[in-house]
């Protein structure tokens, strides 16, 4: 229908347009005046009232139509790639170039031109490929037995961050066990990525128990989730932590593979947490890149990482990828709106949508062409299960200072 307005209506329709008589209607065969209902209303009038409603309601349903069709879409959290309230304007994530490659919180370096990652697995598992889409060939293991670390899972260390300084490999490891507090980061080296010859070097922080658990933060924080930094001015920064008090940083000693356990010297910087946290929504896998002239923290919010409640699949509590910047590696850093990520600020760069699920788990690395932001997910057309994890990654695009996920 097309619009119109007031003034197209047929006149004649509307009760005001009628001969003015100064005792009501003539009747056509009487003198006399023509009775009138209620208050002076002819029946006449009546109708056209009634008639005047009915395009007045039309008229509106009309307008409010319009409005809709022209009006911005809500910001509204969904599962099939609508934005979230956190994620940059008019965005929305882009398909996951995703593979078959079966992985969980991956850490992934490029040498030469050959990929390598590294990934939750006994002994930690190294696989090798041409390229991010594989084919991807287990190739062994960083440790050749159980961590030295004496507690948590020593079999099937955490969620690893491997990288390459000079010609050293050095792969940080966390051991823990599910809901517990009580973990240890440890870090194996290695002239080479591929297996053989790594040299465990055992714990660098601990909480719960052990060895400077008790020194603040490491007593109210949880010591799984490494990843490194290592600065452009050669300084290096450990970052860890997750659910309890967030993502903390310290500095490492010129070794790489301890700290000075003097608080004034390791000199522990919050960098982020999450105020939902007391509500079952966690924040974990912090990981610092760098891309001038910003530094970025990113992590995962939410939950992962198996979803056999079909309700936990449409609740909008699962992983998704977030991210807040700053002019320095020790922080604060803030989102697009200037939050500090100590306050629950944070920014969703990458999150559910079609087919893919909970991504998380996440890295950076730069090959020739770009940014590249992988991960693990899980693909609904094939399995929420755990074990079906799988690497997925998009490129970055920065606008405005902010990585965008192409």
């Amino acid at each position: 229908m097309n619009a119109f307005s007031l003034q197209d209506m047929d006149e004649r329709l509307l009760p005001w347009h009628r001969p003015h008589w100064s005792g009501g209607d003539i009747d056509s065969n009487s003198s006399r005046p023509r009775s009138t209902i209620g208050k002076g209303i002819r029946p006449s009038a009546l109708r056209r009232y009634i008639k005047m409603a009915v395009l007045l309601v039309v008229f509106f349903f009309i307008s409010l139509a319009v409005s809709a069709a022209i009006s911005p879409r809500s910001n509204s959290t969904s599962n099939n790639g609508t934005q979230s309230e956190d994620t940059p304007p008019a965005t929305v994530f882009p398909p996951t170039h995703g593979t078959d490659f079966l992985i969980h919180d991956p850490s992934i370096i490029l040498v030469g031109k050959t990929f390598y990652s590294y990934s939750v697995g006994p002994h930690i598992a190294i696989n090798q490929a041409p390229s991010l889409d594989g084919p991807w060939t287990e190739l062994g293991t960083v440790l050749d037995a159980d961590s030295m670390i004496s507690k948590g899972d020593r079999t099937a260390p955490w969620a690893p961050n491997t990288l390459q300084i000079g010609t050293t490999f050095y792969c940080y490891y966390s051991v823990s066990n599910a809901g517990s507090r009580d973990s240890a980061i440890g870090v194996a080296t290695s002239d080479k990525p591929g297996p053989g010859g790594w040299t465990d070097h055992g714990p660098i922080l601990q909480s719960g128990t052990g060895n400077g658990s008790d020194v603040y933060p490491l007593n109210e924080s949880n010591t799984i989730d490494p990843s490194v930094l290592f600065d452009t001015d050669g300084s290096a920064y450990l970052s860890f932590g997750s659910f309890w008090s967030g993502i903390w940083q310290v500095r490492l000693e010129q070794d790489l593979v301890s700290i000075d356990e003097d608080p004034a010297v390791f000199d522990a910087q919050h960098l982020a947490a999450n105020t939902e946290s007391r509500r079952g929504q966690p924040i974990e896998g912090g990981f610092i890149s760098y891309h001038t002239p910003y530094y970025y923290l990113w992590y995962s919010w939410g939950t992962c990482c198996e979803f056999k409640d079909p309700a936990s699949r449409t609740s909008g509590k699962e992983y998704r990828i977030r991210v807040g910047r700053s002019n320095s590696a020790r922080g604060p850093f803030v989102d697009r709106q200037g939050k500090d990520m100590v306050d629950g600020g944070g920014d969703t760069v990458y999150g559910s949508n079609a087919d893919t699920f909970a991504p998380g788990g996440q890295g950076v690395l730069t090959d020739a062409e770009s940014d590249v932001l992988y991960y693990h997910y899980l693909n609904t057309s094939i399995s929420y299960e755990f074990g079906q994890a799988r690497l997925g990654y998009n490129r970055l695009d920065y606008v405005d200072g902010w990585p965008l996920a192409v």
